[in-house]
């Protein structure tokens, strides 16, 4: 953050503090008038931004990019360890296919006719197209858990699934296109194998570290049972961190984690499913803050 005067940390934490409890109070207005929370959230850090009434100054691009890098991890996750297996095995080939070629064919079709009306080069086309194309995990997962949404069970699997599937390749392709603009003499097929290359990787990483994370659970008996979700948190930035140095996707590596032992059950199960809950709305609320 930066600010035209320097503000005391008590008076950040203050304003921190305020902007959660609102952010969570005006949930309520999901459950009764069903507009989105993440929507609301997202008006909320507008109104606070410095050209609102707010007049709080942000301006940190990369601190922006922390926080979302962590709140999707942690989403992500909790998505993926709050999903039932029986019903991801049903919908997980429709759910591959609506994450890669639907999200792919939907990129190219926008960027084309944003080529063809608005005479945009085609590959800043294909960017729009690429940004644009993809479902937002963070809000998909948040509607499906709220009490309003009534949907069939299947369905519910499918879009769920998808959304922390998608994820991974709408930043890739996004990262290929602006590497493409930037770099013209790369060909397409260097950018196909680099997207295997990351889905593999991310794919075989997040298998191990899901196994890795239920030895440790159930094989460390830890003296108190609120160090099961530190344990459980640091293996998750272990893991994202390792995959993306490794060149695989870190966001698919966190998400196969939390499918992989969603699977089994597990030395307190059940209060880690609802402290990362919890985490996971925190970590909306913090992300589209950020982002209004």
């Amino acid at each position: 953050m930066t600010y035209d005067l320097p503000i005391a940390v008590e008076t950040i934490i203050l304003v921190s503090g305020a902007l959660l409890v609102l952010s969570v109070i005006s949930s309520k207005l999901s459950d009764r008038f069903g507009v989105p929370a993440l929507l609301i959230f997202l008006v909320i850090g507008m109104l606070a931004g410095s050209e609102s009434v707010g007049g709080v100054k942000f301006d940190n691009p990369e601190l922006a990019q922390m926080i979302g890098l962590f709140a999707l991890m942690i989403i992500l996750f909790s998505g993926g360890l709050d999903t039932d297996w029986e019903n991801v095995r049903e919908v997980l080939k429709e759910s591959i296919t609506l994450a890669t070629i639907g999200v792919i064919l939907t990129a190219l079709i926008l960027g084309t006719v944003a080529h063809l009306i608005f005479g945009i080069p085609l590959l800043e086309g294909l960017l729009i197209g690429a940004i644009t194309a993809s479902t937002d995990g963070a809000a998909v997962f948040a509607i499906l858990q709220s009490r309003g949404v009534r949907i069939k069970k299947k369905l519910a699997a499918l879009l769920e699934t998808e959304s922390g599937i998608i994820d991974p390749i709408a930043v890739f392709l996004t990262i290929s296109f602006i590497y493409l603009i930037q770099n013209p003499g790369q060909s397409w097929y260097s950018m196909a194998l680099l997207f295997l290359k990351q889905m593999v990787i991310g794919g075989i990483i997040g298998w191990i570290c899901g196994k890795l994370l239920l030895f440790l659970i159930n094989r460390i008996r830890l003296g108190y049972e609120g160090l099961y979700p530190v344990l459980t948190l640091g293996l998750l930035l272990f893991t994202f961190s390792l995959t993306t140095l490794v060149g695989g996707s870190g966001f698919l590596a966190v998400y196969l984690v939390g499918l992989t032992v969603a699977r089994y059950d597990f030395l307190h199960k059940g209060s880690l499913v609802r402290f990362f809950k919890g985490l996971a709305w925190l970590s909306q609320i913090v992300m589209f803050l950020t982002l209004g």
